[in-house]
């Protein structure tokens, strides 16, 4: 490349950057909506002009000098002003093709410039070679704004997530006792601040389907390393219909849930979350929706497991340590017997079986763990041992 040349384009950095520069700015305000003054102030926009349009005639020189096309690595210090552009978009939350539109723009500007003021400088064959790399290190910066864009908005993400897990972490743990902390987790999960709330805990749940169940209820959910917890907002003080949405939904994705009773507000989540898990245990994996008041004895034992022990080792323990079969038959028996309120009648339907067949399995436990079984009320803590069994909370 003549020495003329190389010349012009050093002359032309530093005589019409200026020029170049502030024409763009007016370009882009006229014809990118994007770029309101609320979201990039002028002077913002005017220095993101200012070094790009400076860089790009500073790689466009070498270009030509060198006949290289331009690097596009990552970490090279020549396309930092398009890396700072592209992170400073995404933090005010430009568009990305906004942003490139704006980086076409100005190699547009560019051009004119170059052919207006070059005219009587460069010949024909200077104008293409000078028009092709620049359209290179157009291409290679606005690549370099792209990746940086990415990079920056993964890690807004990344930083919204996490004070997200934050806000649900203090939920949980009893931070809605403190009225600005409930203010901004209201607004976080987008649920009203004075809702009464349903707190949901299980393994897991179909979470698409269980919204469409409980709209217009608002809701949100967080998935932790135990299971899915969710917070519905009720529109009414009756959750009967929250209620039921969930049992429709814990049996459409097979999973067991707990449900707490109404909790006041954000100041309740912390224990009403602990309830719903008790229900959610007290469940014992069958799928379905389990609220508190209805395993309310099946919570006292997952609250006592050393008394949960003691009842199943008393009640239960000879018939599990006799061979499989038949311990499955007389648990069986015992728990259709406790289930009919002691009425070997009514035991015999359950288990479609004679009611003599009944007496003899009734006598026959009485033998193993040495009390005697006859019609009647079963004891409670009989009936607390075979709830204790099925929820393995001895184990």
């Amino acid at each position: 490349m003549r020495a003329a040349t190389l010349d012009f384009l050093a002359r032309h950095r530093r005589e019409r950057l200026d020029p170049i520069s502030d024409r763009l700015v007016e370009t882009i305000q006229r014809e990118n909506p994007a770029y309101r003054v609320d979201r990039v102030s002028s002077g913002d926009l005017r220095h993101s002009c200012v070094t790009n349009v400076d860089r790009i005639l500073e790689l466009l020189a070498d270009a030509v000098r060198t006949g290289v096309r331009p690097d596009r690595h990552d970490d090279d210090p020549a396309y930092d002003a398009a890396r700072a552009t592209g992170r400073r978009r995404a933090d005010q939350g430009v568009q990305l093709d906004d942003v490139l539109r704006s980086f076409r723009m100005g190699g547009r500007l560019v051009w004119e410039d170059l052919v207006d003021r070059g005219e009587h400088v460069l010949d024909a064959a200077e104008l293409r070679v000078v028009g092709t790399q620049l359209w290179e290190v157009v291409d290679a910066t606005s690549g370099q704004v792209a990746v940086a864009y990415h990079d920056q908005e993964r890690s807004l993400v990344r930083a919204d997530e996490q004070h997200r897990a934050e806000v649900w972490e203090g939920l949980l743990a009893g931070r809605g006792r403190e009225p600005g902390f409930a203010r901004d987790a209201a607004a976080l999960l987008d649920l009203p601040y004075d809702a009464d709330l349903v707190v949901v805990a299980g393994p897991d749940l179909d979470r698409r389907f269980a919204d469409q169940r409980l709209a217009p209820h608002a809701t949100a959910w967080v998935l932790r390393t135990d299971g899915v917890v969710g917070l519905v907002a009720l529109r009414d003080d009756d959750p009967a219909d929250v209620l039921t949405a969930l049992r429709a939904a814990a049996l459409e994705s097979h999973v067991p849930l707990g449900a707490s009773p109404v909790a006041a507000g954000f100041a309740a989540v912390g224990r009403a979350h602990r309830d719903a898990v008790v229900a959610w245990r007290a469940q014992g994996g069958r799928p379905g929706l389990a609220t508190l008041d209805d395993r309310l004895p099946e919570a006292l034992l997952l609250g006592s497991p050393d008394v949960a022990t003691r009842l199943v080792d008393r009640w239960l323990g000879p018939l599990l340590a006799l061979p499989d079969a038949e311990s499955r038959v007389l648990v069986g028996t015992l728990e259709a017997w406790v289930a009919a309120g002691g009425s070997t009648t009514a035991t015999a339907a359950a288990a479609h079986c004679h009611r003599n067949t009944v007496v003899n399995r009734l006598r026959r436990i009485g033998e193993v763990v040495g009390r005697r079984l006859d019609d009647g009320v079963p004891l409670v803590d009989l009936d607390l041992a075979l709830r204790a069994h099925r929820l393995d909370v001895h184990r």
